[in-house]
């Protein structure tokens, strides 16, 4: 049974933050990829829907590097030293953190670039993006443009979720249990 000084000395365990990094980070990228993302599609009209993304995949993506760097520098025992030192943890940090990253700066300002401009040329044609016919060359440029950088933000999302997953397998391949 833990006593009050087992639980207090936790505190001080770079490993346990390392735990708590990890599983916020992995929790927050299901989360927001597979439920919030399909709820809020699902629930609200277009124009909302996309002003809510614009807001929220910011701030998803700056997390996102942010966790990725916490559990980096949580590394147990001793940070990134030991991070260096064991390649095949460096490896799916290194590859997800780069996954975010080029969503950061990249695409996720390119689709939300691409968002904001079909908006306004759904102003200047007097018609929806997504309207068939009588649809101009600028508006089919603007859709290709957002198709684009949209799948691209999606495919990196899941390859970024991909290597916290692949993380958490060599993470738990060390983890012992007291009986």
């Amino acid at each position: 049974m833990p006593t009050m000084m087992s639980i207090l000395s936790a505190l001080a365990s770079p490993g346990n933050y390392h735990l708590l990094a990890y599983g916020s980070l992995l929790g927050m990228e299901l989360y927001q990829s597979f439920v919030m993302t399909k709820i809020c599609y699902l629930a609200l009209p277009m124009p909302q829907f996309t002003t809510l993304q614009k807001r929220v995949f910011p701030v998803y993506f700056r997390m996102q590097v942010l966790l990725i760097a916490l559990v980096a520098v949580t590394h147990p025992p001793g940070s990134l030293i030991s991070l260096v030192r064991r390649w095949y943890d460096a490896v799916p940090l290194a590859f997800t953190m780069g996954m975010a990253v080029l969503n950061l700066i990249t695409f996720g300002p390119r689709t939300q670039q691409a968002m904001i401009d079909r908006i306004h040329q759904e102003t200047r044609d007097g018609r929806k993006y997504n309207e068939v016919e009588g649809r101009t060359e600028e508006m089919k440029v603007v859709n290709k443009r957002f198709s684009h950088n949209h799948a691209m933000s999606i495919h990196l999302n899941l390859m970024a979720i991909g290597g916290t997953i692949w993380y958490g397998f060599s993470l738990a391949s060390r983890l012992q249990f007291a009986s």
